[in-house]
């Protein structure tokens, strides 16, 4: 049995409400070949694929941008299929639906598409990120920091950590202590 750590997971990527664009993420270990069985076709990484998803009877749910990034060059350091749809809930909705019965459904060998597939708790991708030394904590922190910014240099300032350089700083500091101790 996988550890939750090791599942792949599956979320709607952006806020509630109505938009123009919405996004469902998944993100775990070996993805390529649900992402194949999920869109019908190989994806060339980290381009984009306009591709039509159909339910388990065939029907249309939604044509979307389908992008595969293979680990470890993703946002959590694992294999992550983003799925760029329109932005109804209810759109958004059916998409993982799809996502999470194809990935129950039994193989020719005998084993299922994506074992132990599901819903991401909030702040799990950044989470995945941090344990795959993809962010530090700081970092982790801005993703946050930026997120809920309500001014133009709550962003700024966010977004210079999410860099790197309050990290940096904090670096420089620690080796200049480890310099003067020694």
């Amino acid at each position: 049995m996988l550890s939750e750590r090791d599942t792949p997971i599956i979320a709607i990527a952006t806020p509630p409400g109505r938009g123009a664009v919405g996004v469902v993420r998944l993100s775990g270990k070996q993805l390529g070949s649900f992402a194949h069985q999920l869109t019908q076709r190989g994806l060339q990484p980290r381009q984009s694929h306009l591709v039509t998803l159909k339910d388990a009877k065939q029907e249309v749910i939604d044509q979307v941008l389908a992008v595969f990034f293979p680990a470890p060059h993703s946002y959590t350091g694992e294999d992550v299929l983003e799925l760029q749809g329109h932005g109804g809930a209810v759109v958004l909705q059916m998409l993982v639906s799809h996502c999470l019965w194809l990935a129950k459904q039994t193989q020719p060998d005998g084993g299922v598409c994506l074992p132990g597939l599901r819903m991401a708790r909030p702040g799990e991708f950044t989470e995945r990120a941090f344990l795959n030394h993809k962010l530090d904590l700081a970092q982790a922190e801005a993703v946050a920091d930026l997120i809920d910014a309500q001014t133009q240099a709550a962003v700024r300032s966010a977004g210079r950590s999410l860099e790197g350089e309050f990290s940096r700083r904090v670096d420089t500091l620690a080796q200049a202590l480890v310099h003067v101790r020694m």
